[in-house]
């Protein structure tokens, strides 16, 4: 309940007012897709949220740099789900989490692994997903040229990477692995990978509300 009324006080402070709101989104499944139920777990809490205060929600599918600069821009109402940062605290108005997602460093069983700190991941070949943020340890150690990682083109990719034995890890939301192991490999392909149970990051995933719609700037 608390969701929707923030969501709806989100709109209000934006000066939208309407029965029908343009939003985007990129392909994330289970949480987003066009072609899933409801286009999505994360789609369906957002429309239903909306629903509740009389406001239909039409989804359009972009890529996921196109779907953020749209509503950055004011051309669509908003956008779903992303990362707070500072950035988008600027240009956006933030909902309460709509989820949260953690990742967790997937392997082949046959690969010997454990790890405490990211400074334990030194020597090993991990794969990430380009565009992606795994977490400030993560990230200041990439930065810092301290791990041997690899940006790929996808998590697809990047599990078929790890299969074909190119990469040793690769930290990846546990739901969204599951719904592609079960949707693009066979058994015995999801049979030889595991993951360790420490997450090595979470991240709350949030509806934006762009504040460059009409009237926000008088709210702002």
């Amino acid at each position: 309940m608390r969701f929707v009324i923030l969501l709806y006080a989100l709109l209000l402070a934006s000066g939208v007012a309407a029965d029908t709101l343009r939003l985007t989104s990129g392909e994330w499944p289970p949480f987003h897709g066009v072609a899933l139920p409801h286009y999505g777990v994360a789609s369906r809490i957002v429309t239903e949220a909306f629903a509740f205060e009389g406001v239909e929600v039409h989804w359009e599918f972009l890529p996921w740099a196109r779907s953020l600069q749209l509503a950055e821009q004011g051309q669509r109402a908003s956008t779903s789900v992303w990362r707070r940062n500072a950035k988008r605290e600027r240009q956006f108005f933030i909902s309460d989490p709509v989820l949260k997602t953690q990742n967790y460093l997937f392997h082949r069983k046959a690969f010997d692994f454990d790890w405490q700190s990211v400074d334990d991941l030194r020597g090993m070949r991990l794969g990430a997903t380009r565009g992606y943020y795994y977490g400030k340890a993560f990230n200041r150690a990439e930065l810092a040229g301290h791990l041997n990682i690899q940006r790929i083109n996808s998590d697809e990719v990047a599990l078929r990477q790890l299969l074909a034995g190119r990469i040793d890890l690769f930290p990846i939301a546990k739901t969204v692995a599951a719904d592609l192991l079960a949707h693009h490999f066979t058994a015995v392909e999801r049979a030889q990978l595991s993951f360790h149970p420490r997450a090595l990051s979470q991240h709350n995933q949030h509806l934006l509300l762009s504040r460059q719609v009409a009237g926000s700037g008088a709210a702002a």
